[in-house]
């Protein structure tokens, strides 16, 4: 057990390095803590490693080798995110990888057959730890990735100008705060990876379900891919500095000033994206959590009970829809078709809560394209844009 911490302590330090060398502020990354393949070489090194009475430099300087050409790998899957060059960090890997392998001079190995049931137990744990913690993988699968990168390259982020003046793009996240109204009830719906495909005919498509509620629509920016930033950010009112430091004022805390009643709700346990650390803290009054994944239809059906038994009471409601979260499938056929069964359904359940409340302002926008899918299903969203209608 002490050598496989040890092995993953290696592995952390070659996967781990480059992408810190690398970083920038507001970059949208997701990795594995682990890449497989350097954990898979380091097992096989030292089980072989064992065996061996004589030649040990060979296999030592094989692994080396073979450890330095995945790192490379690695490392130009991050920079193909950044449209970077290697340039000096071109020595990353024959340092981490020489300082791996230093790190495990005197580990002693396992056999061939306790090394590859270690490999199976850790892909057990991988994909079961996946369905509770989408967006931080355990292992990290370079090869796949790096192929998928070297095919045919589209820039994602770029919007031409004539999308952009078709759509009204804006850089702005303000969105919510520009369009709320003070004179009457406020619902604000952030969709689950409702991203804009590059396909603008279904993207008209997605829009048309709220035909002849639309006030505005259009297209935004988004400095990061997380639904948590994109619930607070969307519900930011204003921020300021002073002597004592920076503070700010979230539009839930504003609303209740007002005489508003606030209310939060979400279809699942507060504790997924460690929500309950942050919800109050943005000034609402109340939450609306469940013990189970409750569908949007749910939701809904409970937000519409709420404004149907105001009578004269005024409404800041702040919803997260969950029906179209990821993982959807690994196939990205079967993906695609889910997917959009379910953002449709959302859709519409949002526009039919919109036609049954023509007195209140609906502002419904996207938390992020489907980052958490397969790469060739990613590859149809622009990456980081999110559209937003403002409804009735």
């Amino acid at each position: 057990m002490k050598s496989v911490l040890y092995i993953l302590v290696a592995t952390a330090l070659v996967t781990i390095v480059p992408f810190l060398a690398t970083f920038e502020k507001g970059q949208d990354i997701v990795r594995g803590l682990f890449e497989y393949g350097i954990f898979t070489i380091l097992l096989f090194y030292l089980a072989i490693n064992r065996r061996l009475s004589r030649y040990k430099w060979i296999s030592l300087l094989v692994a080396y080798v073979f450890l330095v050409m995945l790192s490379w790998i690695d490392l130009q899957t991050i920079l193909f995110c950044k449209k970077q060059s290697a340039g000096l960090f071109a020595v990353v890997p024959f340092i981490t990888c020489f300082l791996a392998m230093l790190f495990l001079k005197d580990i002693k190995g396992f056999s061939i057959r306790h090394a590859s049931m270690i490999l199976f137990i850790s892909l057990f744990v991988h994909f079961g730890a996946m369905h509770f913690f989408p967006s931080q993988p355990i292992f990290q699968f370079s090869i796949p990735v790096f192929l998928a990168q070297s095919q045919s390259y589209i820039d994602r982020s770029y919007l031409s100008e004539d999308f952009r003046s078709y759509y009204g793009a804006t850089d702005s996240v303000a969105i919510t705060k520009y369009h709320v109204d003070t004179a009457r009830s406020n619902v604000v719906v952030l969709v689950e990876s409702w991203g804009i495909p590059m396909d603008s005919a279904k993207f008209n498509e997605e829009l048309a379900v709220f035909d002849g509620l639309l006030k505005d629509r259009g297209v935004h920016f988004r400095m990061y891919s997380r639904t948590r930033t994109a619930e607070r950010e969307d519900l930011l009112d204003s921020v300021w500095r002073d002597s004592t430091g920076r503070d700010s004022l979230f539009m839930p805390k504003r609303f209740a000033e007002l005489g508003y009643r606030t209310t939060f709700f979400f279809g699942g346990d507060s504790t997924i994206q460690w929500r309950y650390k942050y919800i109050r803290n943005v000034g609402f009054q109340n939450a609306v959590w469940t013990d189970f994944a409750a569908a949007d239809a749910v939701m809904a059906a409970k937000i519409d009970s709420l404004l149907q038994n105001s009578d004269s009471t005024k409404h800041f409601i702040a919803w997260t829809t969950r029906d179209t979260r990821f993982p959807i499938s690994d196939d990205p056929i079967e993906t695609e078709k889910l997917y959009y069964e379910r953002l449709f359904g959302t859709l519409k359940i949002v526009a039919d809560l919109a036609k049954k409340h023509p007195d209140a302002r609906f502002v419904v926008q996207g938390d992020h394209e489907p980052i958490l899918s397969p790469l060739e299903f990613q590859a149809k969203f622009y990456r980081r844009w999110v559209p937003y209608v403002i409804l009735n």
